[in-house]
């Protein structure tokens, strides 16, 4: 493959087959009718996201991070960036300029966002397929990764939050680096990608730190071919850290440590591990033989140990270790992509299988070549990405999200093999063999199957609807809410982000760890008698309490505690403190009035 081939031409090819996913991918959800925007389907985190940039837009100062709409008087302090806000904002202005119509606006890029965050993921999974394999594992990475994407969900239309932005920017990374061996610019920017995706969340930590350890392991193993890629990666981490810190946060809080965002915990770590790496490569005293190299990357290694441990302990313990227990009883138990792969064995067996199979597969692909010799540093990068994804899906199933992704680079150049044997040697054998590893690669095939499985052998127990919820996450359910004066709605927490979304009010509860004091407060109120919670109405000056049958968290909280106040009111008990609001009778959302006092 020449030079030309492997430049200009080669990236327009790859940029031609991701603009045709992405493409096909609008193209089906074109012909939904991008159901997505009519019914969020639960996405909390998409809805408050754009509630924020809304907020940003409206004059929000950049560095105030409240969400005053939500929790307690006053509101919390969420825990995302700013760093995704911006470009949201920036997209909805100049989309309202053309149009005419901020809401046209936000609704153009509800869905012109996500498909070119999948656009540009399909990319990076082509390019890494390619430095992994050769141009034939280009078109299985295109099928399979357009099919595993979709699978996914994160790029739906709508899909505002962080968890497409990261993926995006992991898989940036790596590709860069899987090239940097003949661009070795590549590695800078790869370094600036793996610490924007940090910073924007913590998600991608073990991704941004397994990606820095195997680069530092090649130069360790290989100083004069991978010199330049570590230095050019600290220097990468180093610079893109410092100037996250900088910009999107506030000289007066530049001394606070906060576990779960982006703050001097993180800028310490990264900043020490980029400049150091970038240091050690470019003093010959510290890497000129594999002992020195050795004792300065475990010197680096150790201060930044030390500075953890002494400096920020409290960030070694796990991240929901302080929660309040109630919270993890009622709340963080309950939350799907919080489940470890032990909860959803027991709960959901089919969902561990379609979550988990192609990426075990592809573990396996990775051992088997291990285990024949010739190993290469693109197995490394890609093998500590998927050891790495596969390891946090199995504490937390949202670390399947990037397990999936990944899994596609080693599965396409499996297929891409089998391909080439049954061209060159055609026979019924390798043309099953071929067939089978099309199929055995697509995350969408395990799913069916499992599903298929799955109700093959089920006992009998009632069938649940699995839409009983729909209309409750429906922006129309929320039109006659929106329509009335604003004031402060007592719901359960899956609603909460939709109402600040779709509606002008404020809430106490909502799906996240810092709103602690809101959430406990609505478990007060709806777990307790009436009367408890006339007193919590009363005081906090709550104006309608919304109650949705069908949403799991109101059958959840009313089977927790049936003499409740929540039970109650699904009973059709009314306390003398409410009055029905007549529009709402029989509907999805059912709205109570509180009347007032005096």
């Amino acid at each position: 493959m020449g030079i030309a081939r492997d430049g200009t031409s080669t990236w327009r090819s790859d940029i031609a087959f991701a603009l045709l996913a992405a493409l096909l991918l609008l193209a089906i959800n074109a012909h939904a009718g991008f159901p997505q925007l009519a019914n969020p389907a639960g996405d909390n985190d998409s809805l408050l996201q754009l509630v924020e940039v809304r907020d940003l837009m409206g004059g929000q100062g950049w560095f105030d991070l409240h969400q005053y709409r939500m929790g307690l008087e006053g509101g919390f302090v969420m825990h995302w960036s700013r760093l995704l806000d911006a470009p949201l904002a920036l997209s909805i202005l100049a989309m309202s300029a053309l149009t005419g119509s901020t809401a046209l606006a936000e609704q153009i890029v509800q869905i012109l966002w996500p498909a070119l965050q999948f656009f540009i993921a399909i990319f990076f999974v082509i390019r890494a397929a390619r430095a992994f394999a050769d141009a034939r594992a280009v078109l299985p990475a295109a099928v399979v990764g357009g099919a595993a994407l979709y699978y996914i969900g994160i790029f739906s239309p709508g899909s505002l939050d962080h968890h497409n932005v990261q993926l995006v920017l992991t898989l940036a990374s790596l590709a860069l680096l899987l090239e940097a061996l003949t661009r070795r610019p590549a590695a800078f920017v790869a370094g600036i990608c793996a610490t924007l995706a940090l910073a924007i969340g913590m998600e991608s930590a073990p991704y941004a730190g397994a990606l820095g350890a195997v680069v530092a392991m090649l130069f360790l193993g290989n100083r004069d071919g991978e010199r330049e890629i570590a230095r050019n990666f600290g220097l990468g981490v180093a610079g893109a850290s410092a100037l996250v810190f900088v910009t999107t946060i506030p000289m007066s809080s530049w001394g606070q440590a906060q576990c779960d965002t982006f703050s001097v915990v993180q800028f310490a770590v990264t900043g020490l591990a980029g400049a150091g790496l970038a240091v050690i490569t470019s003093l010959r005293a510290a890497n000129a033989t594999p002992a020195r190299r050795l004792v300065s990357l475990g010197l680096l290694a150790a201060g930044i140990a030390v500075v953890v441990v002494l400096l920020f302990p409290q960030c070694l313990a796990a991240p929901y270790a302080n929660l309040d227990p109630r919270l993890q009883q009622m709340w963080l138990g309950y939350i799907e992509e919080a489940q470890s792969i032990v909860q959803l064995v027991s709960d959901n067996p089919a969902r561990v299988v379609a979550r988990f199979a192609t990426p075990l597969v592809a573990i396996i692909l990775m051992a088997l070549r291990f285990s024949r010799g010739g190993w290469r540093r693109q197995d490394s990068l890609v093998g500590a990405l998927l050891v790495m994804a596969v390891l946090v899906s199995a504490w937390e199933v949202r670390g399947s999200t990037f397990s999936i992704a990944f899994a596609v680079i080693p599965l396409s150049a499996w297929i891409a093999k089998w391909r080439q044997q049954a061209e060159t040697s055609p026979s019924s054998g390798s043309v099953l063999r071929m067939a089978a590893a099309w199929l055995i690669s697509v995350n969408a095939i395990w799913s069916g199957a499992a599903q298929a499985a799955s109700s093959a052998f089920e006992t009998g127990a009632p069938a649940t609807d699995a839409g009983i919820d729909a209309p409750c996450n429906s922006k129309a359910s929320f039109a006659a809410l929106g329509g009335m004066p604003a004031t402060t709605v007592l719901a359960v927490s899956n609603l909460g982000s939709p109402i600040l979304a779709f509606t002008g009010h404020r809430v106490f509860a909502g799906p996240y760890h810092r709103n602690v004091a809101g959430n406990l407060l609505v478990f007060d109120a709806l777990l307790g008698s009436a009367a408890e919670a006339k007193a919590i109405v009363e005081s906090h000056h709550v104006g309608l309490v919304a109650l949705c049958r069908g949403n799991p968290e109101s059958r959840l909280f009313a089977s927790r505690a049936p003499d409740g106040f929540l039970a109650g009111l699904m009973r059709g008990s009314l306390p003398e403190w409410l009055e029905p609001v007549e529009e709402t009778r029989g509907a999805a959302l059912e709205l109570y009035r509180v009347r007032p006092t005096g």
